[in-house]
């Protein structure tokens, strides 16, 4: 016991930030389990505090990593209120990912990918996302004592700065999406979706479909394989610790007759904001390449 309140003690001190703005991630729990082990109980957790898990998956095929999709009610209601490109934001990430010898439970911060993706909007759903907060803080606390350090951003993300974020000027934001065509209906491009997705695209899996009720909008999470995929990028940015494990994976969403995906340059940097333009330039292909990996869903 003691040498886990030291180890607890030490992480903390390592994983401190700046806690005048907002991470993208927070690290809600550590254990001495494996990935395995930890899968089935955080899932569970999760669950008992209304985090509906629709999906998981192991990124870039890690054996040390695992991420846990999951939707709620009150970011169902977030986005039926607003609709569009909030589409986007029906689902949150958990990750399990071993580091050394321990295992940390991280989660997508509800409130930075909230104003992020909702932007001007955000303050007429912030108290569905005070909600959402909450039902992750009692299920990191069914590990014990609940971390809640926030990781990501060295400096921390102004609110009002995540409603307009840029990487820098002449990259995309939040809308200026990549829209991978255009169908007849909504009821016809989901449709194509699933049947190519049943029959098989080269170097793409289904992790997810979420569609939201009342609403022509499908959020399909997509994990990306092949020479141009996970194992390609993922190690060349997520460089620092706690690993950023929860920002995969890659989403596609059908919005009415349209199908659209974040930019590249936009989606990567809006999860990892300290990313250097040196550490950028190795992955300057591949905003491109996961476009061409999800224009064959919709082919």
């Amino acid at each position: 016991m003691k040498k886990i309140i030291v180890l607890l003690f030490a992480v903390g001190i390592l994983f401190q930030v700046n806690a005048g703005g907002l991470n993208p991630y927070i690290l809600g729990a550590i254990s001495s389990k494996s990935v395995s082990e930890l899968k089935s109980t955080v899932s569970s957790a999760l669950s008992a505090q209304g985090l509906n898990v629709v999906g998981s998956y192991m990124p870039a095929a890690d054996k040390n990593r695992v991420v846990i999709i999951i939707s709620h009610s009150q970011l169902e209601k977030a986005v039926q209120q607003i609709g569009g490109l909030t589409g986007f934001a029906a689902t949150l990430r958990v990750a399990i990912t071993r580091e050394g010898n321990i295992t940390n439970i991280s989660y997508t911060n509800p409130v930075y990918w909230g104003n992020a993706y909702f932007r001007e909007d955000f303050s007429k759903v912030k108290s569905n996302y005070d909600a959402v907060a909450k039902s992750f803080e009692a299920a990191m606390k069914a590990f014990g004592t609940y971390k809640g350090t926030p990781f990501g951003s060295q400096k921390g993300e102004d609110a009002e700065d995540l409603h307009k974020y840029h990487y820098m000027m002449g990259m995309p934001y939040f809308d200026d999406t990549n829209e991978l065509k255009e169908f007849d209906s909504y009821d016809e491009a989901v449709a194509k979706i699933d049947a190519n997705l049943k029959k098989g695209v080269p170097n793409v899996k289904l992790v997810y479909k979420y569609e939201i009720p009342g609403k022509k909008l499908a959020l399909y999470g997509i994990a990306l394989s092949g020479e141009d995929g996970e194992g390609k990028f993922l190690p060349k940015i997520d460089i620092t610790s706690p690993k950023h494990t929860a920002f995969l994976p890659y989403e596609i969403l059908v919005m009415d007759d349209e199908v659209h995906m974040l930019h590249g340059r936009f989606r990567i940097a809006i999860a990892f904001p300290d990313l250097t333009m040196g550490t950028f330039t190795k992955i300057m292909s591949t905003p491109g390449e996961i476009e061409d990996m999800l224009e064959k869903v919709v082919e």
